[in-house]
């Protein structure tokens, strides 16, 4: 190859390489453009220029960022206003959205709050006017005046004739006792006159022990006969609810031969629901009614309330006592017992849909005026079943509770809270480095002192020439 070929070749790559050169020099004296920052306040999204509290993305309302950004969704973030992110623990709502979502208050009463306790009730007998029968000799029944169950019987009447050979012995023994004293009675001594009186009257007082009745006991002496059977008597009025005795049957003291019950006055008992224990006392009136007689209700006291609960049903056991001088009330009848509560007056109170239960407290919103809301802690005391709660701490009468839409603004404040906590931890401090971290930065330091930010202006050397090789 000729030395002017050579030339040619030569001359434009090394123009090329001027100019290079001289455009990388142009571009690194232009100055870079100033960074862009966030709106001001002056020119902020939100009313009046202010800038908003943070940004927040449009489908997910807990990704939040300081500043405007995407969504993982790819959507723009969206600004909420410092009115609308209140770090006081209150929820601004606008009028439109109270609007949509139905949201409704009610005031903070100072009210008498009462209640009437409705329960199943049962007819059982007075347990105080049932009698038990029994006889205190031991024999064999010769005959029964009594014979059926739910047969009326009077006090005194005769329910059946026993016979007994201890009975017949001691009927003998007293005949015996009587003619001795009226033997002895003109007896000069004074120890044989009394003593006739004395065992006669231990043979009659051991004839009044096995439950032989007075009139019996004269009508034996007078006679001078001796009674084969002795008869068992009625110890009270009522109806018989238990006949365990036939003729012929032999019977012993401890044998239960009747069970009469009184139904003049009969007992309705009724299970109540432990929370509503609270209202029940004491001498409370109730009332009875039962599905065998429509629109007549039965009025009593309440005599009686369990000390102690059932440990199946979680009820203690309430008692109504009522009159029956027509027999109306039959034991083992049902019907809807209603006990008017003694009411508490001047009592703190609020809606029950007004209360928020989350299991471990339970909370109300108040309206502050103005769109604004605010969760409040509450203690809760009676509930009266007909719309009304008792609160005994957290609320002043005069205020107003937001009665529907209430879990609605719950959630949204929780939600503020949370996005408060969070902006509060990404603006904290960063904390001093730990040994690696500044043992890594000083070795990285060693060998760059120039200002990380500012541009390197300095020429870089020329790349070598190998042109001249390839003519070899």
């Amino acid at each position: 190859m000729s030395g002017r070929s050579v030339a040619r070749s030569v001359v434009p790559l090394l123009l090329a390489l001027g100019m290079g050169w001289w455009l990388r020099g142009l571009s690194q004296s232009v100055p870079a453009p100033a960074p862009v920052h966030a709106p001001t306040a002056a020119a902020g999204p939100c009313p009046g220029g202010a800038a908003p509290a943070y940004w927040q993305a449009p489908m997910d309302p807990s990704y939040v960022r300081p500043t405007p950004g995407k969504s993982p969704m790819g959507m723009d973030l969206v600004p909420v206003c410092p009115h609308e992110a209140a770090d006081d623990g209150t929820v601004q709502v606008d009028s439109r959205t109270l609007q949509t979502i139905g949201v409704r208050t009610a005031s903070v009463e100072t009210r008498d709050l009462s209640r009437s306790v409705r329960a199943v009730g049962r007819v059982t007998w007075d347990e105080r006017r049932v009698a038990h029968v029994h006889t205190k000799v031991q024999g064999w029944v010769e005959k029964l005046h009594v014979d059926f169950l739910g047969q009326q019987v009077e006090r005194g009447q005769p329910l059946l004739e026993i016979y007994s050979p201890e009975l017949v012995a001691t009927q003998e023994e007293l005949l015996l006792a009587a003619r001795y004293r009226s033997a002895t009675t003109a007896s000069p001594f004074e120890d044989v006159a009394t003593g006739g009186e004395t065992l006669l009257e231990a043979t009659r007082r051991r004839l009044e022990l096995w439950d032989i009745s007075t009139r019996d006991i004269d009508r034996l002496i007078a006679s001078g006969k001796v009674q084969r059977t002795l008869t068992l008597h009625a110890p009270t009025s009522g109806v018989v609810t238990e006949l365990a005795v036939r003729s012929g049957m032999e019977v012993a003291p401890n044998s239960n031969l009747y069970t009469i019950a009184d139904l003049s006055t009969v007992w309705v008992t009724a299970d109540v629901y432990e929370f509503e224990l609270p209202w029940v006392e004491v001498g409370q009136s109730g009332s009875v009614e039962l599905a065998s007689l429509p629109g007549v209700a039965f009025e009593g006291p309440v005599t009686y309330v369990a000390p102690f609960l059932d440990a199946e049903t979680r009820t203690a056991e309430v008692r109504l006592e009522l009159p029956n001088p027509e027999g109306r009330l039959k034991p083992e009848m049902f019907g809807n017992v209603t006990i008017q509560a003694s009411p508490h007056p001047a009592a703190t109170a609020i809606p029950s849909e007004a209360v928020i239960r989350s299991g471990t407290r339970s909370l109300a919103v108040v309206a502050l005026g103005e769109g604004r809301f605010e969760p409040r802690e509450i203690e809760l005391g009676l509930d009266t079943g007909a719309g009304w709660t008792e609160v005994r701490r957290g609320l002043e009468p005069g205020e107003r509770v937001v009665v529907s839409s209430q879990f609605l603004i719950d959630s949204e404040s929780k939600l503020q809270e949370a996005i408060q906590k969070l902006l509060a931890g990404s603006a904290a401090p960063p904390g001093p480095p730990d040994a690696a971290d500044a043992h890594a930065g000083h070795e990285m330091g060693a060998h760059d002192t120039s200002a990380p930010d500012e541009p390197d202006t300095s020429p870089s050397p020329p790349a070598p020439d190998h042109t001249g090789h390839r003519g070899h």
